[in-house]
């Protein structure tokens, strides 16, 4: 019997751990999307900004001889000191989604290492900070409860010092990294060189846009849209890097409610085979008892 208790209180300790994963997975779907739709939102102000900086940068390569010039675009080929800045979870349960980002952090480590440029990681989230805390990495800059709340203002103060850097010539390269959302089961790794500015990136085939500026204000306007350009990509990939989180996370807990079902299953058949022993073990000592007694 002592058998049978023990089988039965695994059953209930896994139906509890069941209703646990189960509500994780609802919240997780809640949040995803409320995420999700601000995700939308802020790719219409994304697409915006790219398109007043394409059009910009199309008016000066019209009127300057000599194309776009300034800090912002100079690139290195070998760049002497890169910043690294990703951005994992503050929580955990949901599945690879913080490895896969460490694991790819890691990876650009070892590759610009190689090439003999200095490495600095910017952190944000608790579980990569734990992670390269424990493994002995130096960070430069980290940040708990962003990526878990994201908010512009703390974004564009995060990045700053990394656009600072830059600008004073300490830094070579700034490059984003995180897990974005792709949909509502698949996430995909985003590395962005957020610095130096690849100014290609922005279409040249341009209708005729609304803008007019002056051949000498363009750069001025320019420098100052990508301040606004740089704070946007830094915020929404706090943004992507949430709505991944909770993708992950929700699959995570369907993937546990679905095992945790399995398990209670196989113990409750356990449990069915190990009565009827028991039943048949006393139905043999009562029959054996009655045979003794004639």
């Amino acid at each position: 019997m002592a058998n049978l208790k023990d089988i039965k209180r695994k059953i209930g300790s896994v139906k509890n751990t069941q209703k646990t994963t189960r509500a994780m997975k609802l919240v997780s779907t809640v949040k995803l999307r409320r995420t999700e739709e601000l995700a939308k939102r802020s790719k219409s102000y994304e697409e915006a900004i790219n398109k007043t900086m394409s059009d910009i940068a199309a008016s000066i390569r019209k009127y300057k001889v000599g194309g776009i010039k300034g800090r912002y675009f100079e690139s290195s080929e070998i760049p002497a000191v890169v910043d690294i800045i990703f951005i994992t979870a503050d929580k955990g349960l949901c599945g690879g989604f913080n490895f896969h980002t460490i694991k790819y952090v890691r990876s650009l480590i070892e590759e610009y290492s190689a090439k003999g440029s200095k490495v600095r990681l910017k952190a944000i989230g608790k579980k990569g900070i734990e992670y390269f805390k424990f493994k002995g990495y130096p960070l430069e800059k980290e940040v708990i409860g962003l990526s878990s709340s994201p908010d512009y203002k703390k974004a564009a103060q995060f990045i700053q010092e990394s656009v600072q850097d830059f600008l004073d010539g300490k830094t070579d390269k700034v490059i984003l990294v995180h897990n974005g959302y792709k949909n509502m089961i698949t996430q995909e790794m985003k590395s962005v060189d957020l610095l130096p500015v690849d100014i290609s990136q922005f279409s040249e085939d341009q209708v005729e846009s609304m803008i007019e500026l002056e051949p000498d204000e363009g750069e001025k306007v320019l420098d100052s849209l990508i301040q606004k350009y740089l704070e946007f990509n830094m915020y929404y990939a706090l943004i992507d890097s949430l709505a991944a989180e909770h993708s992950a996370r929700m699959q995570a807990m369907d993937a546990a409610t679905n095992n945790a079902k399995e398990m209670v299953r196989k113990l409750t058949i356990s449990y069915n085979k190990a009565r009827q022993e028991s039943i048949t073990t006393e139905l043999i000592e009562i029959i054996s008892g009655m045979e003794a007694m004639k």
